[in-house]
């Protein structure tokens, strides 16, 4: 298929989005919150297509998965971006030139943003909401794991788009194949941004074959380090919230690191997670801290590979370390830069680790579950960026827009 013509579609389609009003965009997205709701049966329907050619026991089934409650938290996202002001028109910077001319550095969008993410039916809406905000229009790559249940979703946006007077190209989905990939890719002059979610696999692949500017979103491969000083109580709240409140998201821990002085802590530390029947992968001295405290089926010992994997299940890896500096070091060498923290009381330790760790999102005592664009007040979220230019962390509103400069002047010409 030849999609030449449908990205100049949504090239011309994000020109209508330059004189529609803020206010009217927070009532399309009102709109289709409200139209989300009411659809959530034929949404689900479609959802379980998907999930029918899906075994229950892939790590991605969570993250194809729809609720009626999942449905409800999309289109209360919907409504939080709706509330949020909108960083277009923003004045940067401003100043007046010895020569009389008057620069002002203002928010406009980027353009046409490209988002190509796998089995995650809630990106179609995160995407839509984030990119009609900042005057964006979007195309939308799903995989073919989650075909039906974006299909459906872009069913129930489209009549919302043209009863509010926009084209329905400023949200285009595009087919759920490999040849739609390659052609999102090489679509210059017609994408200004692509941004990838998923896998590691898909994020390199996105990497390093486009022709387009890319904003990396990096897999999360999540440690928490439980120091000498670190509260047992705060430690076995924390590190079950980051495993086990949704296992298939970026944010999940994938390595518990342990201060060899608290081997005696970690039967009780890790108790929670044998009660969600988390398998744990432990080095020497872990492993035998924990044997016969933990049901043996789920425990195992780790290899260098287990260090360094994103598990996306549950299953977690246990290292032991001797200092703060080695944690920092194992951090250096098998994190991804998502969200990294620490357990400690030692607020010397703290300071040093926030100050220390690379890492889009760093937390001192707390689940690095909160890595997430509502969670961080952005209302939704279109990828969580692990890369440094431009965008960090969970990018919402701002982080889709760029900047031009307005130059005022009064018959003025250059004359050195």
């Amino acid at each position: 298929m030849e999609l030449s013509p449908v990205f100049e579609a949504t090239r011309q389609a994000s020109r209508a989005l330059a004189s529609f009003a803020p206010a009217a965009t927070d009532a399309l997205l009102h709109d289709l919150a409200d139209a989300t709701e009411a659809q959530t049966p034929f949404l689900l329907a479609e959802n379980a297509r998907d999930l029918a050619l899906m075994p229950a026991t892939d790590p991605r089934h969570d993250r194809l998965r729809l609720t009626a409650e999942r449905l409800r938290g999309m289109a209360d996202d919907l409504r939080n971006v709706a509330a949020l002001p909108t960083p277009l028109g923003q004045v940067m910077a401003e100043t007046d030139r010895p020569n009389g001319l008057r620069l002002t550095k203002v928010r406009v969008p980027l353009g046409v943003v490209g988002i190509i993410y796998e089995a995650r039916p809630n990106v179609t809406f995160d995407s839509l909401a984030l990119c009609l905000k900042t005057g964006n229009a979007c195309l939308l790559k799903g995989g073919s794991d989650a075909a039906f249940s974006n299909a459906a979703l872009l069913e129930v946006a489209r009549p919302v788009l043209e009863r509010h007077g926009l084209p329905t190209a400023v949200a285009t989905l595009l087919p759920p194949d490999r040849t739609a990939t390659a052609a999102l890719l090489a679509a210059v002059g017609f994408v200004d941004v692509l941004i990838p979610r998923g896998s590691q696999q898909l994020i390199t692949y996105v990497r390093e074959n486009a022709r387009v500017p890319v904003i990396e979103t990096g897999a999360g491969i999540v440690h928490t380090y439980f120091d000498e000083t670190g509260d047992l109580t705060k430690g076995q709240a924390i590190i079950h919230n980051a495993k086990t409140r949704r296992v298939s998201v970026c944010n999940a821990l994938d390595c518990l690191l342990l201060h060899e002085a608290r081997l005696t802590d970690l039967p009780a530390l890790l108790a929670p997670l044998a009660a969600a029947e988390v398998q744990l992968f432990a080095d020497e001295a872990a492993h035998a801290a924990i044997a016969g405290h933990y049901p043996p089926e789920l425990l195992a010992p780790a290899t260098e590979a287990h260090f360094g994997t994103e598990f996306l299940s549950l299953k977690m890896a246990v290292k032991t370390v001797g200092s703060l500096e080695e944690a920092l070091d194992h951090i250096a060498q098998h994190g991804s830069r998502h969200s990294e923290a620490i357990v400690s009381e030692n607020q010397a330790h703290l300071d040093t680790f926030l100050r220390t760790v690379d890492a889009a999102a760093v937390y001192a005592n707390a689940s690095t579950a909160f890595t997430d664009g509502a969670q961080f007040g952005l209302g939704a979220e279109i990828g969580i960026s692990t890369q440094k230019l431009h965008a960090r962390g969970p990018m919402g509103l701002e982080e889709l827009t760029s900047y031009k400069w307005l130059v005022r002047g009064d018959g003025h010409i250059r004359t050195s």
